[in-house]
């Protein structure tokens, strides 16, 4: 790979990954509370069958709406229904922002320390809206991230060229000597590739989707990035 000044990460299923209150038994109990009977059986098939939500709306500017429709439409398809199934969306969105509910992959720190002891710069772009600052303070981080943008604060969702742009200014360093790190081919890889940064897919298990275009790296876990940079 090229010179490398910056690293960038998205945060969610490649830094972090939620715990049982977003799985099955979760959705479970969050539709209870909101009068909704679910089947947490259903809850795998049903994330699948949403995510043509988040990838319509990729590239847009941030509206927490995108997410309300995305549980509503998981909610309903684990066999929910009524007038309860929108406002549990909305409790379930507003709970994704709290750390509590996810844990470290384990490889991460002693991966960013690595990184950190280059002296390289490193960011998080994240399509969320979770304080990244409470972020980096849950999870033991302060001191190894030195810039980060959110897309709810910034207004506009990867891969939109502008959220990414933001980060280079930030950390002050040209597209063409960072390299992006997320699990997500579309927002993470392409749209930082649009802009002339260097892409690396985190890929943990076998089920990920779209192969990549050649040229992009393809990890199983963060221990394998500083080999490639």
């Amino acid at each position: 790979m090229n010179q490398t000044a910056a690293v960038f990460f998205d945060v969610d299923f490649t830094l972090i990954y939620p715990g049982p209150a977003f799985q099955g038994e979760g959705y479970e109990a969050f539709c209870a509370r909101h009068g909704v009977a679910v089947d947490a059986a259903r809850f795998p098939a049903a994330v699948i069958s949403a995510s043509h939500i988040l990838d319509r709306d990729q590239d847009a500017v941030y509206n927490p709406q995108i997410f309300i429709d995305y549980t509503s439409h998981i909610i309903k398809a684990m066999g929910g229904s009524g007038a309860g199934v929108e406002p549990c969306a909305a409790e379930i969105y507003r709970e994704w922002a709290a750390c509590q509910h996810f844990q470290l992959y384990e490889e991460v720190p002693e991966a960013l320390e690595a990184l950190a002891a280059r002296d390289l710069v490193l960011g998080l772009i994240s399509n969320t809206h979770r304080c990244l600052e409470s972020f980096q303070e849950h999870f033991e981080l302060d001191g190894l991230i030195d810039v980060a943008v959110s897309s709810s604060q910034h207004g506009f969702m990867k891969p939109h060229p502008s959220i990414f742009e933001a980060a280079l200014k930030l950390a002050g360093v040209r597209a063409a000597d960072a390299v992006m790190v997320g699990d997500s081919l579309t927002q993470d890889i392409e749209g930082a590739r649009r802009i002339g940064m260097r892409g690396v897919l985190v890929r943990r298990s076998d089920a990920g989707g779209h192969a990549p275009e050649a040229g992009v790296p393809v990890i199983r876990s963060l221990r394998e990035l500083p080999a490639l940079l």
